[in-house]
């Protein structure tokens, strides 16, 4: 196959754009952008209106019993490919406009530690396969290739930090050969390796977008700051820059307004759905204060005890709204996303996808509603309920 349309102009790639539904709503635009940038398929989207994209993978089909909590592989692309185009699908009908490739933690570490290194490709071509054939059914929908943290990166260690760049470099080449609209580089918390990430996209000539997940120093691992890093980024190419992952919408809004602030490019925001705090600004360590009677058995909520921590979906919907409101165009939700907070993000911000049409009605509740048909000796049962 002849991949030059995939080099610097990429006038080929724009043509998907033709797909554009004439209902995105164009009302917020980012601020000093300047006209001299780079009109990529994905800014040429974002500049006409928002973008939901489901991101949630790993948590929601590990609860649906398709992959192992801990090591969180993404073989479902391989033993259960219906599984992960149902769950596309699913995330599709709830708004999401990019079907993202199940590629993360898909990488030729964490196969070596499984022991499944030879099916490293036959993964990746699955999984993005399963992507484009979702997003080519509908109209104006994205397929994005992904890559992600290796946590194997070492900033003191060249040999480290090189077989991540060939890991990169593979990941990025096969999204490529399978038709990626753009690469999404996500969850990276060192600097360094970001970078790296989007070296490796613009050496194929698509699109970026890269986001970070900061720990809970608020600053990258290798020393430089949240909002150092995306301006960085932005420089060095990057077509949208931002956050996902790792932290909740009250522990990541602050840092998103500061990073709308600091770029001239488009800003990912993807939150978890998780109640993070100042005092505990990550998933990782949330404490679940109610005392559950029978707690995880590693010793805390991480990644499997969390239930009782979950944002409500007005919550996600308030973070959307806030954030597009600052010019924020690029939106979704990260880990423990269910398509019902996908659903809420992508109406939060004005659109209507498929699974608005049931969203809720209380005025038809047996008890709480207010219809005239409703008899008024059940409503009055409300408060003793």
């Amino acid at each position: 196959m002849n991949f030059n349309h995939l080099q610097a102009g990429k006038p080929s790639l724009v043509t998907r754009a033709e797909r554009l539904p004439e209902c995105i709503d164009s009302r917020h635009l980012p601020p000093r952008r300047h006209a001299s940038m780079a009109q990529d398929l994905i800014t040429q989207r974002l500049d006409r209106g928002p973008l939901i994209c489901a991101e949630g993978f790993l948590f929601e089909l590990e609860r649906r019993g398709y992959l192992s909590a801990g090591e969180f592989v993404p073989e479902v692309a391989l033993l259960r490919p219906d599984a992960l185009e149902a769950l596309h699908r699913d995330f599709q009908h709830a708004g999401s406009d990019i079907v993202q490739a199940f590629t993360y933690n898909g990488h030729r570490e964490k196969m070596k530690v499984i022991g499944k290194e030879d099916l490293l490709e036959p993964l990746n071509r699955a999984a993005l396969k399963i992507a484009r054939k979702v997003a080519d059914e509908k109209a104006g929908n994205l397929m994005a290739g992904n890559i992600s943290n290796s946590n194997v990166w070492d900033p003191e260690d060249p040999v480290s930090q090189q077989s991540v760049r060939d890991m990169f470099d593979e990941m990025v080449q096969w999204a490529v050969e399978e038709g990626a609209d753009f690469i999404i580089a996500e969850t990276f918390y060192y600097a360094g390796e970001a970078e790296a990430a989007l070296e490796a996209i613009k050496a194929k000539g698509l699109p970026a977008v890269v986001t970070l997940a900061p720990m809970a120093e608020n600053r990258m691992i290798d020393g430089p700051g949240i909002v150092e890093t995306c301006v960085a980024l932005e420089q060095k190419g990057a077509s949208v820059v931002g956050l996902n992952c790792f932290r909740g919408p009250d522990t990541m809004l602050p840092w998103i307004q500061q990073i709308r602030d600091a770029v001239a490019c488009h800003v990912a925001a993807l939150p978890v759905t998780y109640r993070t705090t100042e005092q505990e600004p990550t998933f990782f360590n949330l404490s679940d204060h109610q005392g559950c009677g029978c707690p995880a058995p590693h010793g805390r909520p991480f990644p499997t005890a969390l239930d009782p921590l979950f944002c409500n979906r007005y919550e996600l919907g308030a973070f959307a709204r806030d954030v597009h409101a600052q010019g924020v165009n690029y939106l979704g939700v990260c880990c423990g996303a269910s398509p019902m907070h996908v659903r809420e993000v992508a109406m939060a911000v004005g659109r209507e996808p498929e699974a608005a049409q049931f969203a809720e009605r209380m005025e038809n509740h047996f008890m709480y509603g207010s219809h005239d048909r409703l008899p008024d000796h059940i409503a009055a049962l409300g408060e003793k309920a």
